[in-house]
């Protein structure tokens, strides 16, 4: 994995540190740590085609007393989802005073069937494979891009079909739109979020 990024959460304590091979495509494997709304742990391994279509995503997320994962793999047309659980994450989220996080995974697969892109939450290199995909880095600024994307959130690992519409502001921004929520974004030259207003930023070697 040649390339290694770190970035601190500034919506919680947290972290992601992720390392990344972009030579044909994504490799990418990952760690976030946090502590809302619960301490977790979520580990991924995520691909994509040559042209950063996503092609797979495994997702790990533990914390005391549980452990959760979901696989989501791009067949011909659909999307196959696969979870699995040991303990019981409710239970530590309502020990906690949070409210449930119901089931992992989706019992309704084909409603992702227009994804061409996953989203997991609270991730900052997620966000790189439309900018790559749609090619938003050399775009003419201020053309949107509305996109369906499968979205895990974390950390139930809920997969769920999301609307987004990512626009490229010029050398160096995107602006992201989700539901109610926008944020205009700072990217490297290749795409990788530095500063992700609301997120996290990432950080440099001292």
């Amino acid at each position: 994995m040649p390339k290694s990024f770190l970035w601190t959460r500034t919506d919680t304590a947290g972290a992601e540190h992720a390392l990344v091979d972009d030579g044909r495509g994504l490799t990418a494997r990952g760690t976030q740590v946090a502590v809302d709304p619960i301490p977790y742990t979520c580990r991924y391994q995520l691909t994509t085609d040559p042209d950063w279509v996503t092609t797979g995503l495994v997702v790990e997320a533990e914390g005391s007393g549980w452990l959760r994962s979901v696989r989501l793999e791009r067949a011909v047309d659909r999307w196959r989802v696969t979870t699995a659980e040991q303990g019981d994450l409710d239970t530590a989220l309502a020990a906690a005073g949070q409210p449930p996080a119901g089931l992992p995974g989706t019992d309704d697969p084909d409603r992702l069937a227009d994804a061409l892109d996953v989203d997991l939450g609270g991730s900052a290199l997620f966000n790189t494979l439309p900018v790559r995909r749609l090619g938003l880095t050399g775009a003419p600024a201020d053309t949107p891009h509305r996109i369906a994307v499968a979205w895990v959130l974390v950390p139930s690992l809920l997969v769920v079909a999301a609307e987004q519409v990512y626009t490229g502001l010029g050398p160096g921004r995107v602006r992201f739109h989700s539901d109610t929520f926008t944020a205009e974004l700072d990217v490297d030259g290749d795409g990788y979020v530095l500063r992700y207003p609301g997120l996290a930023e990432r950080a440099a070697p001292r």
